[in-house]
């Protein structure tokens, strides 16, 4: 399978609430916005999903009907070694549902030394099965004791985490990393932007006084309460403001 063999896949992880999956029309848009840049089939359409996710949801038990939806869309399998696509390939879908509670702990970060997100690729704007430099990131930045790491892109401004968007607080504004950064159009981010809460920005690897940082996604929403060596001040209400945006 290619997405084995080279990453050569996409995924979209929704939460699930009640047993019912949130911002789901949002995740399948940017599924298929990732199988349209990397020249694929299109995944499963909104119809179809939703009867495959009510099965799936059927026969496991989530503890309080809440959980993390994974959906995989990989390129298939070549009837040739190589990363030259077959003009037959068929792309191959599964789902993987674990029971998960949302994450609110506040956390501390490293800057990565050595990993940027690249800027001026498309590929910065898919969710794809590649997670190396994420996991090289996170892994580099835990060994020095922190949580989480922050990557900077290619142009030299702050873009993401590891796994999840970025807001700053900053003189009573919510800022997120702008698109052109590199930055993954993360479906929670989207959401803040679509109700006015945030707003794009360039921002750089260092925090002004009085900044509160936040890491965003689908799964969790965790204020950063030291970057390095650098104490900020704890974002407040990070949960409410996550809950919030959970509504369409």
């Amino acid at each position: 399978d290619r997405g084995l063999n080279y990453g050569d896949g996409i995924f979209e992880t929704i939460f699930i609430y009640k047993n019912e999956p949130k911002l789901l029309t949002a995740h399948i848009n940017r599924w298929h916005k990732s199988a349209a840049i990397l020249g694929m089939e299109l995944p499963p359409k909104k119809d179809a999903l939703e009867k495959i996710i009510t099965e799936i949801i059927s026969k496991k038990l989530l503890e309080n009907g809440t959980g993390a939806l994974r959906v995989n869309w990989s390129r298939g399998s070549n009837n040739n070694r190589g990363i030259t696509i077959d003009s037959d390939n068929k792309c191959r879908f599964w789902a993987e549902l674990t029971s998960l509670e949302p994450s609110f702990k506040i956390i501390t970060a490293l800057i990565s030394s050595q990993e940027r997100r690249n800027a001026n690729s498309l590929l910065s704007q898919c969710k794809s099965f590649n997670y190396l430099q994420s996991i090289q990131a996170q892994r580099l930045a835990r060994k020095e004791g922190f949580d989480e790491a922050l990557l900077l892109s290619t142009s030299g401004e702050m873009c993401c985490s590891s796994t999840a968007n970025i807001i700053v607080k900053r003189k009573g504004k919510l800022l997120t990393p702008r698109i052109a950064s590199g930055c993954l159009p993360g479906i929670m981010r989207e959401q803040a932007l679509k109700k006015k809460l945030v707003e794009e920005a360039e921002l750089s690897m260092h925090p002004e006084s009085g900044d509160e940082w936040l890491l965003i996604n689908s799964l969790s929403c965790n204020p950063i309460h030291k970057i390095g060596a650098i104490d900020l001040t704890i974002f407040k209400d990070a949960q409410h403001f996550w809950e919030e945006l959970l509504i369409e």
